[in-house]
């Protein structure tokens, strides 16, 4: 099976601060602030929903095909997803444009003050779905608004099972659109905040939401997830990671752990676990797809962390 995953690919670049953002903001100040941070740290990370989930998909042998808009300077990242064995086929390149790209910084507090330029991601909507032969599975991950209702749109019309992965590209969308993305999906998944967000913006609750998809996945971090599907509620915990060094991306990772589940046939007590498992090594890494493993692995990991062979 081929998952075409619709998503953002883009560049971050992690910038930390040695000292406390509050030091040097002023509160009597702020209607006139003009700071500067010396930034001795700092880090450029291939990222973006697409990019992080193909490449993670890729890690435990299966097929995924980010689509998506870059920009001029895509070279660099493109080299990194063909040497992952990703199927960069569907990254259009947008001239004129920069690939989108996130600016932390990062002060002693963990405190992060973030600049985004969506660059070519907004014109993500001059992909179509059907331009893609022998897609069996797909995705919407936050992207470009347009790109994300037209893409949701062609699944269904292609009649495609689509996972619909709203992200931080929830607040977006009205409660009529987002009514219309769960009707169109075959499953949902959202962590615990977005998960009240979609019931707050939809008037809807898990049971409801749940009730018109296959499954409707909610994660809860380091209190594991739940995953409502038929009725029931499974209850996957989380996996302990090695170490806690970087929680970007592990959501990405879990998508990965879902679509790998989804496309080899697995229940639903399995495909969370694998996707716990996908998360907690990422988050032993900084950056979002710069682990590795090979499926023993894994399947050592897996037996490990869960007491069961995968």
């Amino acid at each position: 099976m081929t998952a075409l995953i619709c998503g953002s690919v883009a560049f971050d670049t992690v910038m930390v601060f040695p000292g406390r953002f509050r030091d040097h903001i002023l509160p009597d100040r702020i209607h006139m602030l003009n700071v500067a941070f010396l930034v001795p740290s700092m880090r450029r990370n291939f990222g973006g929903c697409a990019g992080n989930i193909a490449c993670n998909l890729a890690l435990l042998g299966g097929t995924g095909v980010p689509m998506a808009t870059v920009g001029h300077d895509f070279a660099p990242y493109e080299r990194w997803l063909r040497a992952r064995s990703v199927d960069v086929s569907q990254v259009r390149v947008v001239e004129g444009e920069f690939t989108a790209q996130a600016f932390i910084t990062t002060d002693l507090d963990d405190n992060q003050i973030t600049a985004f330029h969506p660059g070519a991601m907004n014109q993500s909507h001059l992909n179509e779905v059907s331009q893609v032969p022998g897609c069996t599975l797909g995705l919407v991950a936050p992207d470009g608004r347009e790109g994300m209702l037209q893409h949701a749109a062609q699944f269904a019309e292609a009649g495609i099972p689509m996972l619909f992965d709203p992200g931080q590209g929830l607040p977006m969308f009205d409660g009529a659109e987002l009514h219309d993305f769960i009707e169109k999906s075959t499953w949902v998944a959202v962590n615990d905040y977005e998960g009240q967000l979609l019931c707050e913006r939809t008037g809807l609750s898990h049971d409801e939401i749940a009730s018109r998809v296959r499954a409707l996945v909610v994660t809860k971090g380091a209190d594991g997830s739940v995953i409502h599907a038929g009725g029931r509620q499974h209850v996957i915990p989380a996996a302990a990671p090695e170490a806690v060094v970087d929680p970007t991306g592990c959501g990405d990772a879990y998508r990965a752990g879902l679509l790998f589940g989804l496309m080899n046939g697995l229940d639903w007590e399995t495909t969370g676990r694998v996707a716990s498992l996908m998360g907690a090594i990422k988050i032993a890494h900084a950056g979002t797809q710069t682990h590795s493993f090979t499926m023993g692995e894994f399947r050592d990991r897996f037996q490990a962390a869960f007491g069961r062979a995968l």
